[in-house]
């Protein structure tokens, strides 16, 4: 564990000062070419007074990242390695009272309206899967697209808290998948803090990382 975040840390540090290959990195996420796109999910924010996720490619290469400061704990902004926010998660409300959906935004939203309304629609809804009379004891959580379509688009089906849960298109085949990391040194753990994030070809690895985001909020 300690050596793996030192490699991270390194690689950041890196970056920071050569622009150039953090974009190539963000490009190849973006267009995996048919390949499976194998992402490291480190559940730690890079900066020491947030809360987050710090997320690296096959190479090394920093793709996503999210800060989530202590004053905003229903919002998480999902940004590329240089910062750039990419897709705003936020906890639906009824009458002011958090329900079990969230809305995924693209890019990043403002602040409330005078109407308590947000001007920007939501791309996608995914709402906890709370029917304790299904049969399927298996599913976490439907995704919809926008918040008013009726039947879902995704649904993803496994245990979250185990980091072993599957994302599932319509005829239910697997276009992300959450894994624990296999440790390469004999006797290291790397728990539940450090996983990997596969997503297969065609499926978009940053809304991958945005329902992953809103898995972590269901079950923290």
């Amino acid at each position: 564990m300690i050596f793996f975040l030192k490699s991270l840390s390194r690689s950041v540090h890196d970056q920071e000062h050569h622009h150039e290959p953090v974009a190539e990195a963000e490009a190849e996420t973006r267009m995996n070419d048919g390949k499976c796109t194998s992402l490291t999910v480190w559940r730690k924010s890079l900066l020491i007074s947030c809360n987050g996720f710090t997320v690296i490619n096959s190479c090394g290469g920093l793709v996503y990242r999210v800060d989530n400061y202590i004053d905003r704990p229903e919002e998480l902004i999902l940004m590329d390695g240089s910062g750039k926010s990419i897709l705003t998660i936020r906890r639906r409300k009824k009458l002011g009272v958090p329900v079990h959906s969230w809305f995924i935004y693209e890019g990043e939203v403002g602040n409330y309206c005078a109407t308590n309304k947000l001007s920007k629609k939501p791309n996608w809804c995914v709402r906890k899967n709370i029917n304790i009379l299904q049969t399927n004891h298996n599913v976490l959580a439907y995704v919809f697209r926008g918040s008013t379509d009726k039947r879902h688009s995704f649904v993803i089906e496994g245990s979250y808290t185990h980091r072993s849960c599957k994302v599932l298109g319509g005829s239910r085949e697997v276009v992300a998948e959450i894994t624990r990391k296999e440790a390469i040194v004999e006797g290291v753990s790397y728990g539940v803090e450090v996983f990997v994030l596969n997503v297969e070809p065609g499926f978009d690895p940053g809304f991958a990382m945005g329902l992953l985001l809103v898995l972590d909020q269901m079950f923290p």
